[in-house]
């Protein structure tokens, strides 16, 4: 090779180095003129992908919000990436400080918005179904309690009732929103078993073994206000079934009710129901709450003695006592006075 082709073939590549540098620098200019972020992050929009919908719509929505400069060079930011056809349904959190690439990013890698809420120790269903609906998982308390009551999931989960009550795990989740409510319902269920691992006693119990320590974890729950006293609180109710004695527990007469009363009444007591513990006999027919963790160790660990009654004191912590007695003198000592 002599010397004059060679250096042509040098120059030539350093020509086209050249050029690709100065494409390279042109592409970053128009990207950030023309696909940089529009403001700082202050606005921000919650875009709506449908199933099938075009990625044209979805530009025109983005230009219309004003999250992005140029809704050509987005369209042409995702035929240069092929990005077209992988943009994913979804509800997504944009904001302004985004640039193009990276609403294109969010957009495709489905990375979308997550809901949270939070399902207290001791909610019932019709309580979880409200969460929901204010949370817009759900359309109505209705259609939550539909799910809940699924013979597929009951059967699935071989639980032994006619609702999914005691099974849905009080604690804190993150979900899409849109998610289907059967999935969101059986996420709650799976976290219930996994958080029953944790108790030896559970190994390997039966269903229906189960459910009867789940009833008492659910009543427990409701009673209870302090941890430590949930297990001799078990205790009262298992020694008070041991000598065939009513449960009496206001927990079961404040289930009947839509929202709980701050004070229980006499008439209250002799509501027809089999949920009304103060004049049937034996267990509710099912939960009444879906129990946290301390309750249910303290259904499957329940602290027995000599007490058959307990009381909430105005500090928050209850007095058990062995005689229905000393129960009355109790209730005149810390009840009582606070009403004449």
């Amino acid at each position: 090779m002599n010397s004059k082709l060679k250096k042509y073939l040098i120059l030539s590549g350093l020509g086209v180095s050249l050029l690709l540098v100065l494409a390279l620098i042109g592409f970053f200019v128009v990207d950030e003129i023309k696909g940089g972020a529009v403001g700082d992050g202050q606005n921000k929009y919650e875009l709506i992908i449908d199933s099938g919908e075009p990625s044209s719509s979805v530009v025109r929505e983005l230009a219309a919000a004003g999250m992005i400069k140029s809704s050509v060079y987005f369209n042409y930011l995702m035929k240069f990436t092929r990005a077209g056809n992988k943009i994913k349904q979804g509800v997504y959190d944009i904001n302004d400080g985004m640039s193009s690439r990276k609403i294109l990013d969010v957009i495709i890698s489905g990375k979308v918005k997550l809901v949270n809420f939070t399902v207290p120790e001791g909610y019932n269903n019709r309580q979880i179904g409200d969460l929901l609906v204010s949370k817009k998982l759900a359309i109505s308390r209705e259609e939550f309690l539909k799910v809940a009551q699924s013979p597929a999931l009951l059967t699935k989960y071989n639980i032994p009732a006619k609702t999914l009550e005691g099974y849905l795990f009080p604690e804190t989740y993150s979900v899409p929103l849109n998610y289907p409510l059967e999935r969101i319902t059986e996420m709650m269920i799976k976290r219930f078993y996994k958080k029953l691992e944790s108790i030896p006693e559970a190994k390997g119990i039966k269903p229906a073994d189960l459910h009867f320590r789940v009833v008492l974890g659910s009543i427990v729950e409701r009673e209870a206000v302090r941890k430590e006293e949930r297990p001799m609180m078990a205790g009262v109710f298992l020694t008070r079934i041991e000598k065939n004695i009513n449960l009496e527990s206001c927990a079961t007469i404040q289930y009947l009710f839509d929202k709980p009363k701050k004070r229980l009444f006499e008439s209250d007591l002799k509501i027809v129901s089999p949920y009304n513990t103060y004049i049937n006999g034996g267990w509710p027919p099912g939960p009444i709450s879906n129990p946290g963790l301390p309750a249910l160790e303290a259904s499957f660990k329940p602290m027995k003695s000599d007490k058959l009654f307990f009381l909430l004191k105005p500090d928050g912590s209850h007095y058990f006592s062995a005689t229905f007695k000393e129960h009355l003198d109790a209730k005149k000592k810390f009840i009582d006075v606070l009403y004449q």
